[in-house]
């Protein structure tokens, strides 16, 4: 539990004045640096967790949500339909001795039918130790089911989905409390989950931040939750798993260092994002704090496909943030929001956001919102191109339940539309895109949503589709036969023209 930090440093301070717009900023908000909008109502839980589902829902779940009093929460997660601004409240399943499973500080990532798999949680609070619980919320149904349990407790898990459907599962308190070492792989609803019966070389940080490579392997860009002692970034070359379910797999997981990451000791609840588009294999690490709770505004890119990868330096944040959000936009930028200069102050909260373009190496100070965004708080990702934020928990029962949302600058703008679309592609398969505008089309990319806690998104990611041809209001595209990019699930289908504005989404399914 992290607690509220009263020290403000000089830097502190000049951060803080500087977060504060000028006029002409906020003549300008609207404009070129988009605007925020403070919803009228506000989500029924904290939002710790959060997720896009393929119906364009947003799913919130929290489980006890860091009160030991609230263990026996039913109701521990809620589903929002910003359609009509109403909430849901699934029920979640009880656990072996007849209570609600609890989700907080679960693992989440998306399975390739487009349900979202939760595993871990809060087994015992105050020391924490993990669940073996694993559970699918179904955006058909609105409903929780059981799926078979982990072979061992994990609080502050990651979990990853993998390029055949697979999923992964890393860290974490266990059941005793202590941090585990061993992964496991989830084949199916079927076979459950299978364990490695060697630890991993390196004590893997609790909510580590992986993402999946284009060769299969899996990249630690260094950024973590708190951390135990500085595990370095690697690449992770996981073994060939049998096509058939095995228990266990023998295999190690083997580790190859990946140096240059600056500040490395300021990585805890930084934000790590695989650079758009997924092809160019670039990972980024913004911002974060130490254990002490010092923000920094330092950024590093590391380019994967290098013989020797090493990060580099990137230009930095204007402010010092540590518990920021990172969300890719569908015009090939990143908007970072939230956070604070030093740990949970609010003194010191960075309400105005920056949007990085990889293109010029530059970020770009947005409008202000109205909400601090510390510990516990989320931001992702809506189909229309907005980001909804959420949450903020900087002391125990302190809950922020107010919802924003911000507008790029694109939002304003003329926008392309998408016609019509295929509900589903499959690797390699050419498709044909209606739009009015294909003339005028500069990408048609595909978005996967975000499944996100802690600073943590490894779902997220931007994979380009190859353009063939574009005449009248016709546009073919193919996509890569690469499953490691874009992993099998349901995406969001963008087409962004020439002036770098974006479309609506279509939602579609890639298998």
């Amino acid at each position: 539990m992290i607690q509220e930090d009263s020290t403000t440093t000089l830097q502190d301070q000049t951060d803080t004045l500087q977060n504060q717009p000028d006029s002409s900023t906020l003549i300008a908000q609207g404009g070129g640096v988009g605007s925020w909008q403070l919803l009228s109502y506000s989500s029924p839980i904290l939002p710790c967790h959060a997720a896009l589902l393929r119906t364009g829902k947003v799913f919130f779940f929290v489980g006890s949500g860091n009160d030991p009093t609230n263990a026996e929460e039913t109701k521990g997660s809620a589903l929002l339909d910003l359609s009509n601004e109403t909430f849901s409240r699934p029920v979640t399943p009880l656990d072996i001795a007849g209570l609600p499973v609890d989700i907080f500080c679960a693992g989440q990532t998306f399975l390739p039918d487009g349900r979202l798999l939760v595993a871990g949680g809060t087994l015992f609070y105050d020391p924490f130790a993990g669940r073996l619980d694993a559970l699918a919320f179904d955006p058909s149904t609105e409903a929780w089911t059981t799926l078979p349990s982990m072979t061992q407790g994990r609080w502050y898990p990651t979990l990853v989905t993998l390029g055949d459907g697979k999923l992964l599962a890393v860290s974490g308190r266990d059941e005793n409390g202590n941090l585990s070492r061993n992964p496991e792989f989830f084949y199916d609803a079927t076979n459950g989950w299978t364990n490695c019966s060697q630890q991993t070389a390196s004590r893997l940080p609790m909510y580590a931040h992986l993402l999946l490579l284009d060769n299969g392997k899996l990249f630690y860009s260094g950024g973590d939750f708190v951390g135990y002692g500085g595990v370095s970034p690697r690449i992770l070359t996981l073994p060939t798993l049998p096509t058939s379910f095995t228990k266990p797999i023998t295999t190690a997981i083997t580790e190859t260092a990946v140096t240059g990451l600056q500040d490395a000791s300021y990585s805890n609840q930084a934000a790590t994002v695989l650079l758009p588009p997924a092809q160019d294999q670039k990972v980024m690490v913004i911002g974060g704090g130490n254990r002490g709770g010092t923000g920094t505004k330092r950024v590093n890119i590391v380019d994967l496909k290098a013989t020797t990868p090493t990060y580099t330096a990137a230009a930095s944040l204007n402010f010092s943030r540590m518990h920021c959000s990172a969300v890719i936009l569908p015009d090939h930028t990143v908007f970072v929001c939230g956070g604070s200069g030093s740990n949970e102050s609010k003194s010191n909260a960075r309400k105005a956001g920056e949007i990085y373009d990889p293109s010029t190496d530059t970020w770009t100070v947005t409008a202000s919102a109205t909400v601090e965004r510390l510990y516990h708080s989320v931001a992702l990702l809506l189909p229309d191109g907005r980001v909804l934020t959420a949450g903020g928990n900087p002391v125990r029962k302190n809950n922020e339940l107010r919802l924003e949302i911000y507008s790029p600058p694109y939002i304003s703008q003329t926008r392309p539309t998408i016609t019509s679309a295929p509900s589903s592609v499959t690797y390699g398969q050419q498709i044909t895109i209606t739009t009015p505008q294909a003339s005028n089309i500069r990408w048609a990319s595909l978005v996967r949503p975000s499944a996100t806690t802690h600073s943590c998104d490894t779902e997220q990611r931007l994979v380009d589709f190859t353009i063939n041809s574009a005449s009248g209001s016709s546009l073919t595209v193919t996509l890569t036969s690469n499953k490691n990019l874009a992993p099998p699930g349901w995406y969001m289908l963008f087409v962004t023209d020439q002036n770098k504005v974006p479309s609506v989404a279509n939602w579609i399914k890639v298998s």
